[in-house]
């Protein structure tokens, strides 16, 4: 081998080893709403300040699988999986679960009763208009008995209700599909609103306290997950983040941030 050769083989080794440096370096861009999820991203920054971590809160409207999918972010953080695999149908997209991490229990609240017992006839309730959500806050409003579903609606892992499968409907309620992110904000317009735990939260709703009705957390098939594309899933940043956010440290965070009203995994029983 000449000198020259060598030389030029040392400067190739030289552009391959800065390359991969770079890419370790590159940060890994999340998108998550801003509560909790952004939330606990930003605690993991400072349990693992070495991960270059990039949060992107999301704002109403902006689709964050269709951001993973275009390739604007490296992963998101916001859904659980009934959620994701319609996405995927809607989308034409695959995508995979790198962690599942929390549960935020689903909700009923309201501005003008103080329990369920109290609820007239004819009263109006809110609920989320997406497909998943809609048939979890039927099997709410089941499970605290103010409807009852078509026989064989027992278990929301295996049946999407819509309202055209209720059954029995004794206080005649009023079944108002709503935009989530909209639904705290219309609470002094319906007698009762079913809302997810993050958008609860964001309206300074304490689920654990403010619910007149909550999901288990038990068997809950609703738990929000790490979602990255097939491309990136062994990637060691995903890797990584994911090793993070199940991690008990994150776990107690969450357990003393969020007072029962954000459930960890991490020592549920599955």
């Amino acid at each position: 081998m000449t000198r020259h050769a060598a030389v030029s083989l040392s400067g190739l080794a030289l552009l391959i080893s800065l390359s991969f440096t770079a890419q370790a370096e590159e940060a890994l861009r999340v998108a998550a709403d801003p509560v909790p999820h952004a939330e606990i991203l930003n605690y993991v920054k400072k349990i693992d300040p070495s991960l270059n971590l990039k949060v992107i809160e999301l704002t109403s409207g902006v689709n964050a699988n269709e951001l993973l999918a275009h390739g604007d972010v490296d992963a998101n953080y916001f859904q659980h999986v009934p959620y994701l695999r319609e996405q995927e149908k809607a989308l034409g997209q695959t995508f995979r679960v790198a962690a599942t991490v929390h549960i935020e229990p689903l909700g009923i609240y309201s501005h003008k009763i103080k329990t369920l017992s109290a609820l007239r006839d004819n009263a109006s309730v809110a609920v989320p208009n997406n497909v998943t959500n809609l048939s979890r806050s039927l099997y709410l409003l089941q499970k605290e008995g103010l409807i009852k579903l078509k026989p064989g609606y027992d278990d929301p892992a295996k049946n999407q209700a819509t309202p055209q499968d209720i059954a029995s409907n004794p206080k005649h309620l009023k079944i108002l599909e709503v935009e989530s992110p909209q639904i705290p904000r219309a609470l002094d317009d319906v007698d009762l609103a079913v809302i997810n735990g993050n958008y609860a939260l964001e309206a300074g709703l304490v689920p654990a306290r403010d619910a007149l009705g909550l999901e288990s957390s038990q068997h809950n098939p609703y738990a929000n997950i790490l979602v990255t594309t097939p491309a990136l899933a062994g990637d060691a940043r995903i890797k990584r983040l994911a090793k993070d956010l199940q991690s008990e440290q994150v776990a107690e965070f969450i357990r003393q941030n969020y007072k029962g009203s954000v459930i960890p995994v991490t020592g549920q029983p599955q």
